[in-house]
């Protein structure tokens, strides 16, 4: 069985340095993953390339919630491709649809002309399409790279029977990477069921807070909240766990 590419999720330049230590292949760089993930700031852009040599695809999303956006919210998004672009990542990422749930053909030739020559992914937006085989075919004729997919459900277990279809038909003409709810724990077992090129994972660990002082009654979040004084980062030894997978 060919080696797949993993490419690791994760929110701080901290993560970054951890999934290149881990031996990580690609990663994808977003802010508040609580959200789903949304852009980063240009400034954890430009410090993550300054600390790593990995390459780096941005997340492109202005707000959670859906993937329907007004016209600020697309400029937004132009002026956000065109800063990374000059920050010198690997790729972008995004998804845009219609209020019908199909690929907005349009705002993505759009988008996709602003990030060339740097490489393109489509992401979990196709998850939330009406027509799984129409949107992949769509995204085909846009050039996209790869589409990151659970396959139409929470997760990729859930989703594997139609990630497996989705990649036989996909064949060379895009990539379908499964992503969401893959571990070290399943991750060799997925990649049997699905035969994907890539996979797309998120593989967090804790640490403390420096802050030794802890009010307890304050909190900058809202009602789900975590503790202020708990750090997430990627964890590189889960990440070399799944890497050393690959080569079995």
């Amino acid at each position: 069985m060919m080696r797949p590419l993993i490419e690791i999720c994760l929110e701080d330049v901290q993560s970054v340095i951890a999934a290149q230590n881990g031996g990580a292949d690609r990663v994808e760089l977003c802010s508040d993953l609580f959200e789903g993930g949304l852009t980063p700031t240009i400034g954890t852009v430009r410090t993550a390339l300054k600390a790593t040599s990995i390459p780096i695809n941005c997340m492109i999303r202005p707000r959670g919630g859906d993937f329907c956006y007004s016209d600020i919210e697309f400029e937004v998004m132009k002026q956000d491709v065109m800063a990374f672009k000059e920050a010198g990542v690997n790729g972008i990422v995004f998804g845009i649809l219609t209020p019908e749930g199909d690929v907005d053909m349009k705002r993505s030739r759009e988008i996709i002309d602003l990030a060339r020559p740097l490489a393109v992914t489509f992401h979990r937006a196709f998850d939330m399409t009406r027509d799984p085989y129409k949107a992949l075919e769509d995204l085909i004729e846009l050039g996209v790279d790869r589409v990151l997919t659970s396959g139409q459900e929470a997760t990729v277990p859930e989703g594997a029977e139609l990630l497996a279809h989705l990649v036989k038909i996909a064949g060379d003409r895009i990539i379908v990477m499964p992503g969401c709810g893959i571990s070290e724990r399943n991750f060799d077992r997925i990649r049997r069921q699905i035969g994907a090129k890539e996979y797309h994972v998120h593989l967090p660990g804790e640490e403390k807070s420096m802050m030794e002082f802890h009010p307890g009654h304050i909190y900058m979040g809202g009602l789900l909240r975590q503790s202020e004084f708990t750090i997430t980062h990627t964890d590189s030894s889960r990440v070399r766990s799944v890497i050393d997978m690959c080569s079995r």
